[in-house]
């Protein structure tokens, strides 16, 4: 953008501003939670959140941990790219991901329910090796995604109010820092669920102004009369049927969807912050919140990359200066569309949209690290018998460091001309080799350690070695322009995920572990003197085999049903008849995409209040009692018990001398 429509006050001002806000505000919450509710943070606590998460809360924390600055600004581009295509394949090639991971996430809770991180499991089932190899990608797979976070959240703070790109890399980590070192997991779940509700009503004001009240477009109608004009001046995107913005038949969009399908399996599989969700969960909450967050994620770039990534093709012309393709690569589509339709206004909404959802997957990643380091680093080669206490100064140590790390890892890939898109399309290449590995470990005893460490060790060199020479066959240079064009991208994507198959399966064959995953179910448990105040439900019931069993049943069938709607049974046919949207079925595509925006809207933000409604009077109730007069007891003898769910604020009325039995949570969370 040729002159920034926001002063760099705007920048500093949201970016140290809102940083502090959220801070302080979690923070108080959290200790409010505390106070009233008996939870004391134990090294458990401040990695798993008490392994209580309701479905409606792990939805929205999916929802939010899932949307990053790419979701935003990365969907916007591809629109800009490929037309309506773009915004789909973004979606349903970064939503199948969440939801096959329900499968992961149950096969957790039946076979290891102890467990902090994912490389624990692969260390308990293959050994020290398996382990360092796992854990390798795992850090990678944070750090890349941390680098797609501040980058497109640094480049648009620039690109809006001249803010130093630096500088923002900097200070954007520092609010973060703040509360996940108070609250731990628990304080990212509280700032996922207040992030999701400001990015749905943000979106859904960009949706009714350019759909609705916009003097420039307003209605879905003109917004495909537009973008035929557009087709008509410039001959549209090449690869596109007819180079419409209006079909489904796009070459470019079909690549970019296949790409995207097998980097978002490294990124969700190899994720720590995934599998910490998976943890924290109740049992009974596992699948219905990962197939639930996965459908309400998928109207976020859907709807906002039809709305302002196709606006940015259609108002280009009211632009200060046409885009440049290292602008589209950078995620500047959405910044400068909103600024078109909405002017200061809308570059302030897009400045906190970015900045919110950038903050928010940052810390599900902050916390993420701190996890692997402190449990398969610290506590696995440094000090095995650490107690809680040290496990929590170490989870501290490492939030900080790491914190850091992330404003200085973004600065040199900025230094070396590394954009969010191009980060983006080669995530895939780096970890997509231990999907495969990581996915059979806990769903096929067969697999042995020496096809798991060779099926990602060779897929990774064979990934890298395909995309390089793809790039200098084809271009006859590997340089930043011809390693991130497509089909050197695809290639390597494809060969990175698929090879390991081939390698991983026949080895296990040949010599299969028969693995009987007791090892995997008896990770110790860190206990302390404070783990006797505990989040619990009815373990009778919700770690019932049987009834694990019918939620495992209810993943494969739901998880692999939806996956084949949204990539096969959807777009197919529209790709196939190579049809070009009239201006009524575009009309119709809007309104589809309207509806589940609002759905998903109503879903994140009104359940997980319903659910922890109880939790929220006790609350309520202790601080009246503190205005009052009566303020609330604290118990420090308190004995654990599984029980039927009683409500607590019934059973804890005895003096704090006298023994308590606590049955059921009492945790917002």
């Amino acid at each position: 953008m040729a002159n920034p429509p926001l002063d760099q006050g705007y920048g500093y001002g949201i970016v140290v501003g809102f940083g502090a806000f959220f801070s302080i505000f979690i923070t108080l919450l959290w200790m409010v939670e505390k106070r009233y509710t008996n939870l004391a943070i134990t090294s458990e606590e401040y990695s798993t959140a008490g392994r209580s998460i309701k479905v409606g809360l792990l939805a929205s924390s999916v929802v939010s941990a899932w949307t990053w600055a790419a979701t935003l600004l990365q969907s916007s581009s591809v629109a800009y790219d490929y037309g309506v295509s773009g915004p789909y394949w973004y979606a349903a090639g970064a939503t199948i991901q969440v939801l096959l991971f329900a499968i992961l996430a149950i096969e957790v809770k039946r076979k290891a329910p102890k467990a902090h991180t994912f490389p624990e499991i692969i260390r308990a089932r293959y050994g020290d090796v398996a382990h360092m190899v796992f854990t390798y990608f795992g850090l990678v797979t944070n750090m890349i995604v941390t680098a797609m976070l501040l980058l497109g959240g640094a480049a648009v703070a620039n690109n809006l109010t001249g803010m130093n790109i630096y500088a923002a890399c900097f200070l954007i980590p520092l609010g973060i820092i703040v509360y996940v070192l108070f609250g731990g997991l628990r304080a990212t779940f509280l700032t996922d669920y207040i992030h999701t509700v400001a990015l749905f009503i943000i979106i859904l004001v960009f949706g009714f102004t350019v759909y609705a009240t916009s003097d420039k477009i307003g209605s879905p109608a003109e917004m495909s009369k537009l973008l035929n004009k557009v087709t008509d001046k410039t001959g549209g995107p090449v690869g596109n049927h007819e180079g419409s913005y209006l079909t489904m038949a796009s070459s470019g969009g079909m690549i970019f969807g296949i790409i995207n399908i097998v980097g978002n399996f490294g990124t969700v599989f190899c994720d720590q912050a995934y599998w910490q969700r998976a943890f924290a969960a109740r049992p009974s909450s596992t699948v219905h919140g990962y197939l639930i967050g996965g459908l309400c994620w998928f109207a976020i770039p859907f709807f906002l990359a039809t709305t302002l990534g196709l606006a940015g093709v259609a108002l280009e012309d009211t632009f200060d200066a046409p885009m440049t393709a290292a602008d589209v690569g950078a995620g500047l589509v959405a910044p400068n569309a909103a600024v078109a339709v909405l002017g200061t206004s809308g570059a302030v909404a897009i400045l906190i949209l970015v900045f919110l959802a950038v903050t928010s997957a940052a810390s599900a990643e902050l916390i993420a690290v701190s996890s692997l380091l402190t449990y398969d680093v610290y506590r696995a080669y440094f000090n095995p018998s650490a107690t809680g206490e040290e496990i929590i100064r170490m989870s501290h140590i490492t939030t900080v460091a790491f914190g850091i790390f992330m404003g200085v890892l973004a600065s040199v890939l900025n230094n070396f001309g590394i954009t969010l898109g191009y980060l983006y399309l080669l995530m895939g290449i780096i970890v997509a080799p231990a999907v495969i590995p990581i996915a059979l470990t806990l769903t096929w005893s067969k697999q042995n350690a020496t096809g798991a460490i060779l099926g990602a060790v060779l897929a990774f060199f064979f990934g890298l070695t395909t995309w390089l020479s793809t790039a200098k066959g084809l271009f006859g240079v590997v340089d930043l322009d011809s390693t991130g064009a497509n089909m050197p991208m695809l290639a390597g994507n494809l060969v990175s995920l698929l090879s390991s198959f081939f390698i991983t399966v026949p080895i296990s064959l040949m010599y299969p572990q028969n693995f009987d995953f007791e090892s995997t179910k008896n990770i110790e448990v860190i206990q302390d003197e404070r783990d006797k105040i505990q989040v619990e439900y009815d373990v009778s019931v919700e770690e019932d085999p049987a009834e694990l069993e019918k939620a495992l049943r209810f993943a494969y069938g739901s998880a692999w049903a939806l996956t084949g709607i949204l990539i096969f049974l959807f777009p197919l046919p529209l790709l196939g008849e190579k049809y070009i949207f009239s201006d009524s079925f575009f009309t119709f595509w809007v309104v589809i995409g309207f509806i589940w925006t609002l759905i998903a809207s109503f879903t994140t933000i009104l359940f997980p209040v319903w659910e922890s409604r109880e939790g929220v009077m006790l609350i309520f109730a202790g601080i009246c009692g503190d205005i009052s007069g009566n303020p609330p007891k604290k118990y420090d003898n308190v004995e654990v018990k599984d029980g039927p769910g009683k409500d607590v604020s019934e059973k804890t009325t005895h003096d704090a001398s006298e023994h308590v039995v606590v049955i059921r949570e009492t945790s917002v969370v």
